[in-house]
C-alpha cells in the first residue's frame, strides 16, 4: 500500500499546543493539497504525559471536531512502565510534534521535531515526490 510512495508521519498528541495550533492543520493541508501526489499522510498520536485525558476516545472526538482527514495510529504503551510509548521510544523521538519523511524505498529522509516551517516542508516533500516522478519515467 506504501511502496513507492512518499510519507509524511505527523507525531503529535492532542493536548500539545504546537501538534493543534501547528502541526495537524500543516498536515491536513499537505493532504489536501497534494491528494493526487504520490504520497501518505500519517498521524500518530503519541501520548507520554496526561494519559487519563488523552483516550481512544477523546482522540476521536478531536479528530471529528477540526475535520482531520488523513489516517490516525495510535502509538502503543510501553510494556515495561516507561511513560513513552513504544514507536516514539523506538525511534528515539523527543517529543511533540515530530515530523517524520520517509521516501519511496522506505528509507527515513528527515526528522525535525518542532514546528516544521510550510516553505522547508514543501521542498523537502517536492524533492521526494521528484524522485518518485522520476524514477516513474526511467526507462526500464
Amino acid at each position: 500500500m506504501l511502496r513507492g510512495r512518499v510519507v509524511m508521519i505527523h507525531v503529535f498528541q492532542m493536548l500539545c499546543p504546537g501538534c493543534a495550533m501547528h502541526g495537524l492543520p500543516q498536515a491536513q493541508r499537505v493532504t489536501r493539497l497534494l491528494v493526487d501526489a504520490p504520497l501518505t499522510v500519517i498521524g500518530l498520536h503519541s501520548v507520554f504525559e496526561h494519559h487519563a485525558a488523552m483516550t481512544s476516545l477523546a482522540l476521536g472526538a478531536f479528530l471529528a471536531e477540526y475535520r482531520y482527514t488523513f489516517p490516525v495510529s495510535i502509538d502503543a504503551a510501553s510494556a515495561d512502565g516507561d511513560p513513552r510509548p513504544r514507536t516514539m521510544r523506538a525511534w528515539a523521538l523527543e517529543g511533540t510534534p515530530t515530523t517524520l519523511l520517509i521516501d519511496a524505498h522506505g528509507r527515513l529522509r528527515h526528522r525535525l521535531f518542532g514546528v516544521e516551517e510550510e516553505l522547508a516542508l514543501g521542498v523537502r516533500l517536492g524533492r521526494l515526490l521528484q524522485e518518485v516522478e522520476g524514477a516513474a519515467d526511467a526507462p526500464r
